[in-house]
């Protein structure tokens, strides 16, 4: 099977239904987003050695990937071929999993940087591009349809690779990096 068809050449790229964008437009910019984001969780769950974290990232990747199949379907096919949509369960697991990795951790009493420890960089670099998924899905939202939640689910996992961050950093041992302003 070849995986080049040409027809994107032009610029054009179709919708899970068939109906046919630019590759510029709104809801290619989210999920091209979203799949990046999945990208990055799979390197960071490559690096990690924690056993019970490697499954919680294999999950989001699979999150991810319904809820880039929901903003590529049309209306249509949303309604009748998919079954599995971002709901208030994933989103409540991801409150729950951030409550157990605060309760470990010492309060944040000033701001932090991105970095520490390598995996936890990585966890900083997916919260970052999760905000942008973000940022892009409140656009969409202004002209088109979007379930409500879409948009919570991703500010909640923005927030979660944040905690999951510190988390990784005190797996390792790694004192998160405090902001210093400037001097």
């Amino acid at each position: 099977m070849k995986i080049y068809t040409g027809f994107g050449d032009a610029g054009k790229t179709s919708l899970w239904g068939g109906k046919t964008v630019d590759k510029d437009h709104l809801r290619v910019s989210v999920y091209g987003t979203l799949d990046e984001l999945n990208s990055y969780c799979g390197l960071l769950a490559s690096k990690t050695s924690d056993k019970i974290l490697i499954p919680k990232l294999y999950r989001i990747q699979n999150e991810l990937f319904s809820l880039s199949s929901e903003i590529a379907a049309s209306d249509s096919i949303r309604a009748q071929k998919l079954t599995s949509l971002i709901s208030h369960k994933e989103i409540k697991r991801l409150e729950q999993e951030m409550d157990i990795w605060s309760d470990g951790m010492p309060p944040l009493k000033q701001f932090i940087l991105p970095g520490g420890s390598e995996n936890a960089a990585l966890a900083h670099l997916s919260r970052t591009i999760c905000r942008r998924a973000e940022r892009e899905l409140v656009a969409l939202t202004k002209k088109e349809k979007i379930r409500s939640e879409c948009l919570v689910y991703l500010n909640r996992l923005s927030d979660w690779f944040f905690l999951l961050a510190r988390y990784l950093n005190t797996l390792a041992d790694v004192e998160d990096v405090i902001w210093e302003g400037r001097h």
